[in-house]
């Protein structure tokens, strides 16, 4: 099977329709599928759900399915960095799901392992606790939170081959490999396709059976934050 595509649009054919649930990987704006965000946002699919740790910032990132009034809930682990993110939730024009951030990354991880809940102590006597069921383990008190899947994952690696064995670098290994197991469908898009046998299996963080569609994208990497210091006077 093919599994290499020449563009992210082509990668998205036959997959996109209104209401389905996206996962989208990245860390800030480190490690995220920009192609396929891209790709998305020009299929003018509606009603999406979205999963991912942040939704970008304004125009950039999955703040351009936000600006266009694409996505109907996200369920992420922080959103201070988008102004109309900020706009939108408090008008009531979109959903949120708000999750601890390890609890985030728990619940895809557990999902694309076909766990579909666990137990965890964060969150316990908070917001986030109300309506989830409560157990005592060893009389400490847990709440249960469940597994996360999506129709199709989008995330972003630095190498693949063409069997979609998927290497990550640095920030961009937060929540793009677990969520590459996550989805029904998953379309990887990498800086660079190698051959067959040329990367390191002990180096290959995603295994090729999660991966569906490959793309070879060009990425901005755009700085969220650039922050600099002043040069102190000799």
């Amino acid at each position: 099977m093919n599994k290499v595509f020449p563009d992210a649009k082509a990668a998205l054919d036959g997959l996109v329709f209104d209401g389905m649930t996206i996962m989208a990987g990245g860390f800030g704006l480190c490690g995220i599928p920009e192609n396929s965000i891209a790709a998305l946002h020009d299929t003018g699919v509606k009603g999406l759900t979205v999963i991912s740790n942040n939704c970008g910032v304004d125009g950039f990132g999955l703040g351009v399915l936000l600006d266009a009034k694409q996505i109907k809930k996200m369920v992420s682990s922080y959103v201070g960095e988008n102004k109309e993110f900020e706009r939108q939730y408090l008008e009531g024009e979109l959903e949120l799901e708000f999750n601890p951030q390890g609890t985030l990354a728990e619940r895809i991880r557990a999902g694309g392992a076909g766990i579909p809940g666990f137990f965890t102590k964060t969150g316990v006597g908070t917001l986030i606790a109300e309506g989830k069921e409560h157990r005592e383990f060893d009389g400490e008190t847990f709440i249960m939170e469940t597994g996360l899947t999506a129709d199709v994952a989008i995330v972003k690696a630095w190498k693949a081959d063409p069997q979609g064995n998927l290497m990550f670098r640095k920030t961009a290994r937060n929540f793009n490999p677990m969520m590459a197991t996550a989805g029904k469908i998953t379309i990887a898009e990498v800086e660079e396709i190698v051959g067959l046998g040329e990367l390191d299996p002990d180096q290959i963080h995603t295994p090729g059976i999660f991966v569906q569609r490959i793309v070879k994208g060009e990425f901005e990497k755009r700085i969220e934050q650039r922050t600099i210091r002043e040069r102190e006077e000799a």
